[in-house]
């Protein structure tokens, strides 16, 4: 099971989105005094219709009530054109911070050491660098803005109505306790509650994917009631789980109404009470019924967006997350002193208490040409990603010139050891940056160079426009051999003094994967190369070959000292030149 990478704390959360704020400080402070503005022209208009209502009632001439209903129309239009430029500055200042915290996640996620990346699992991350920037994403360009509106307009609002008359804000009062209790209740169970929902929708996708994609099994094996059962059970615990949901809704949201409505009543009654008693004006009384109306829509955005500003802020933790594993700064950490790799009493476990290598030792010296072989599941795989500085040992140590690989920055490990495996990336854009992506000032001639040395110019030359042809999605669809020649060909442009080759040319036909390695000869010439793979005779020719069986190493030794020893390997080679007739090896064939 993976180890699923940490999550931030609240404080940390709240103070990284502080400190993003803040790096926009003039773009904030012109937000805010749009969105306050925009309020505070809002509030003139009920002040301003309670004068007019009085002005009537006290027979004021017709020309003062004209030029206050002008002045009415003057601030609706003032405000709208204010709302229209708050809600601009707010898009920009979230599209702003969002920009920044994808930037920034990305420079975290690729800062992360390969080891922390492999033991959390690429899910985990892919969750986080999708379903979660695009929910942070809606709660920064919507949620954020809206909720900051309507807490401006609410605090403005009760001020005005504080002005018109101390007695008024005396009804809210009843509706505040209402709301609180109603949403704390609702927030209770809401969580719980839209897990399972969103978990049995799954349930019911799974099990109608699985069904339509075996659709032929099915039927050749008579199960269709058995899975027409299986969907039936599916969308009744889908149903259930809406169901509950939709009850939280029915009984909150009334609840919500309920603690609009009273306000808004009281205030009619107890104002026109007062009213009557000569107590307050017929003015005042107008402005603050109206004042009171607008409370529900800043209430009613608060309500609305409170669910997601709880969505983003989990987020928000889960990206901020990604690196609360601290990465080893490049000025902390030593550099290597030669490029000879020790591998030390290394023992590891992807999960605890179940290792898959036992007390490993071995000695790469610069130069030398090692063979790992053994049957499947021996640990081969494992440990060319320990010596490839992707795993960090469960204890013992892994060493590059003294200093332990997994410490090793991501951009120093990779100068110091290359790993290679069956699994191969072609990313979108030209097949000239796809090769030139592991050192972007790699010259043409460099990058041609490494395509004769895969085999791979023919091809490349027979492009429609060679190295400038698109690749990827929706471009030139390369066959698997040859997107694993373009990652072959990387591996030579990188230029690393170790290569970690994990069955690289699996890929590969036997004929061309010879042919492959043959011209890889010339390329590792003077490195140190760990080949990993099933064909022996990319041990022939190595110069120590280590026998890998149950997560130990069982023999090591070249190739001619392990035949005539009799042992496991003499096994494996008797095992695979007798099954290897028609493809024998060709004589010179060269490691790896």
């Amino acid at each position: 099971m993976s180890r699923l990478l940490p999550v931030a704390s609240a404080a940390q959360a709240r103070r990284y989105a502080r400190d993003l704020i803040r790096r926009y400080p003039a773009l904030f402070r012109a937000t805010i005094f749009l969105h306050v503005a925009a309020a505070v022209a809002g509030l003139a208009g009920p002040r301003l219709l309670g004068d007019l209502v009085q002005g009537v009632h006290d027979g004021v001439p017709m020309s003062s009530l004209d030029r206050l209903a002008l002045t009415i129309a003057g601030f609706v239009l003032i405000q709208a054109v204010l709302i229209r430029f708050a809600h601009l500055a707010s898009a920009r200042l979230g599209e702003r911070v969002l920009a920044r915290l994808r930037e920034e996640f990305v420079t975290r996620v690729l800062a992360l050491p390969l080891s922390r990346v492999e033991a959390a699992g690429s899910g985990d991350l892919l969750t986080r660098a999708t379903r979660d920037v695009d929910a942070l994403s809606k709660c920064v360009r919507f949620a954020v803005p809206e909720t900051l509106i309507a807490v401006i307009t609410l605090c403005l609002v009760v001020g005005a109505l504080m002005l018109v008359s101390p007695v008024f804000a005396v009804p809210l009062l009843i509706g505040v306790p209402i709301m609180t209790a109603g949403t704390r209740w609702y927030l209770r169970h809401a969580p719980a509650g839209y897990l399972r929902q969103n978990a049995a929708y799954s349930d019911v996708t799974e099990g109608l994917t699985e069904t339509v994609e075996s659709a032929r099994t099915v039927e050749a094996l008579g199960r269709q009631r058995q899975r027409i059962d299986r969907t039936d059970i599916d969308l009744r615990r889908s149903w259930r789980a809406e169901r509950f949901t939709l009850h939280l809704r029915t009984v909150w949201w009334p609840v919500i109404e309920i603690s609009y409505v009273m306000p808004m009543v009281l205030t009619l009654l107890a104002g026109g009470w007062l009213y009557l008693h000569d107590r307050v004006t017929l003015g005042a009384l107008t402005a603050a019924v109206i004042y009171v109306q607008q409370l529900v829509d800043p209430l009613d955005r608060l309500v609305g967006w409170l669910d997601e500003l709880e969505v983003g802020a989990a987020a928000l933790a889960r990206l901020l997350g990604v690196t609360a594993d601290p990465v080893p700064a490049t000025d902390e950490v030593s550099r290597p002193r030669d490029d000879r790799i020790e591998v030390r009493d290394v023992r590891f476990a992807y999960e605890p208490g179940r290792e898959v290598l036992h007390g490993i030792d071995l000695v790469l010296e610069p130069g030398e040409r090692l063979a790992v072989v053994g049957v499947s599941g021996a640990g081969k795989s494992t440990l060319g990603r320990l010596l490839a500085g992707v795993h960090r040992p469960t204890s013992g140590d892994v060493t590059v010139g003294g200093v332990p690989l997994a410490d090793l920055p991501p951009d120093r490990l990779r100068a110091e050891v290359a790993l290679v495996t069956q699994e191969h990336h072609v990313f979108i854009g030209t097949l000239r940056d796809n090769l030139a992506m592991v050192r972007p000032n790699a010259q043409e001639g460099e990058i041609r160079a490494a395509l004769t040395a895969v085999q791979a110019l023919a091809w490349v030359d027979a492009l429609p426009d060679g190295l400038d042809t698109l690749v990827g999605t929706g471009g030139y669809l390369l066959s698997p051999a040859q997107a694993q020649q373009v990652a072959l060909a990387r591996l030579v442009i990188a230029d690393p003094h170790t290569l970690v080759l994990d069955e690289a040319t699996a890929m590969l036909d036997p004929r061309a994967a010879r042919d492959l390695e043959r011209s890889l000869a010339a390329v590792v010439s003077g490195r140190t190369v760990v080949a990993i793979a099933h064909r022996l005779f990319s041990a022939h020719d190595a110069d120590r070959v280590a026998v890998m069986a149950d997560g130990r190493i069982v023999e090591l030794g070249s190739h001619d000292e392990l035949v005539a020893a009799g042992g496991a390997y003499a096994r494996l080679w008797n095992s695979w030149q007798g099954g290897a007739t028609k493809k024998a090896r060709p004589e010179g064939a060269p490691f790896p």
